[in-house]
């Protein structure tokens, strides 16, 4: 991955295999491609194929140290137009069956991946894919439909129930303005309690992120439930409008560090300063060591002078950036060696991993290696860890 020789090539031909219709490059279909697709990527970054392989990577996951993990399930479904909507008698467009079906099956497989994970985990929602009826919904900035908001409710139940906790996945900003009011509404409801059932995500990359986060924290100090945010650097840089991007890498680290510093420093906007500061929780999503860093010490700072603070976990993609992982492992070990659980000043590490067929899994793949093209490029050092570490085994 390092070489770009092979990376340029290997992500074309990720970006071909996710979306063509042939049977000879279908992954599920060809058994020789289906092994080299395994060996090479697959099982690096993927959790399984179905339940006993997704149990046995998360037990593995779990006994390397992280205290949990987040998991999503990666299938997709696509509607052929001309099946998206039927005209009744009276001329009016309404949503066919088919539709339906999807919302009932995205709901049934979310539900299944739910019982992958444990106590503590997180469940990875990608609301999109219940298909036309919560697409068409939420690019409208409608109220969530009926159907959506049944099946939303049952997962959110379920989640607390088994003592799981649930992220909303981002989208484009064509729909992530009506997700927001979607994850703004689902908190309303379930987070009632001191710790988040349900954190929404926000995306630093973007220019309105920071305006974003103070109408989250206002909501949630004016009508009192729990905030929970996921914060990302963004997934969608290659098809997102260029204008609503910062401008510079330096510009969106910068907005990064500012919205986990205004969280953990439980700073409300300049405007609704009087109001106090809700109950919330933090998921640091990043692959960037030295933001990580950078609010871990904010964290670290905050508790050990006795000043109010949030509750901060962080965590890595299954298959990157394991050094920070590592590291994050190694320092809350040694901290729980030298102090009790409830005095901890260090946060818990988790892995973020996806699961489904390897046919299913081509369309993350390539989304995940786009957006994280520039850290893989950065990876020789990785490289040379790998080569040290396998001549120190080798000769030992």
């Amino acid at each position: 991955m390092t070489s770009k020789l092979f990376l340029r090539p290997a992500l074309a031909l990720i970006s071909v295999l996710s979306t063509s219709k042939a049977t000879l490059l279908n992954p599920d279909k060809n058994f020789p491609l289906n092994k080299l697709l395994r060996w090479t990527v697959y099982n690096h970054f993927c959790a399984g194929t179905n339940s006993k392989e997704v149990s046995k990577t998360v037990a593995d996951v779990k006994k390397i140290g992280y205290q949990g993990v987040i998991l999503g399930y990666s299938k997709e479904i696509v509607l052929d137009h001309n099946e998206k909507l039927v005209v009744d008698e009276s001329g009016s467009a309404k949503y066919s069956d088919r539709c339906y079906e999807m919302v009932e099956e995205w709901k049934n497989g979310t539900l299944e991946t739910l019982r992958m994970v444990g106590p503590g985990d997180f469940l990875a929602v990608k609301l999109t894919g219940a298909g036309p009826i919560a697409v068409d919904a939420m690019a409208a900035r409608q109220p969530m439909p009926e159907a959506m908001a049944k099946a939303v409710d049952e997962i959110c139940i379920a989640t607390e129930k088994q003592g799981s906790r649930l992220w909303l996945d981002a989208e484009q900003q064509v729909l992530q303005k009506g997700l927001d009011n979607w994850a703004l509404e689902t908190m309303r409801e379930h987070n009632k309690a001191e710790n988040p059932i349900v954190y929404n995500t926000i995306q630093a990359y973007l220019k309105g992120s920071n305006a974003n986060l103070d109408r989250h924290l206002t909501l949630a100090a004016e009508e009192g439930w729990t905030l929970g945010i996921k914060l990302v650097r963004g997934a969608y840089i290659e098809h997102e409008t260029r204008s609503l991007i910062h401008d510079t890498q330096k510009d969106t680290d910068q907005s990064y560090d500012l919205i986990a510093d205004t969280l953990l420093c439980r700073r409300m906007p300049a405007d609704n300063d009087t109001l106090p500061f809700p109950k919330a929780a933090l998921f640091l999503a990043t692959h960037n060591a030295a933001s990580a860093a950078k609010a871990i010490s904010t964290y670290q700072e905050r508790l050990l002078a006795n000043k109010p603070t949030i509750t901060l976990e962080c965590g890595q993609i299954q298959g990157m950036a394991d050094e920070l992982s590592c590291q994050l492992v190694q320092n809350y070990e040694r901290a729980l060696e030298q102090s009790s659980a409830a005095n901890l000043t260090v946060p818990k590490a988790f892995k973020c991993m996806t699961w489904g067929s390897v046919a299913e899994c081509m369309g993350y793949l390539h989304r995940r290696a786009i957006e994280n093209r520039g850290a893989v490029e950065r990876t020789q050092h990785m490289v040379t860890a790998l080569r040290r570490e396998l001549w120190r085994r080798i000769i030992g």
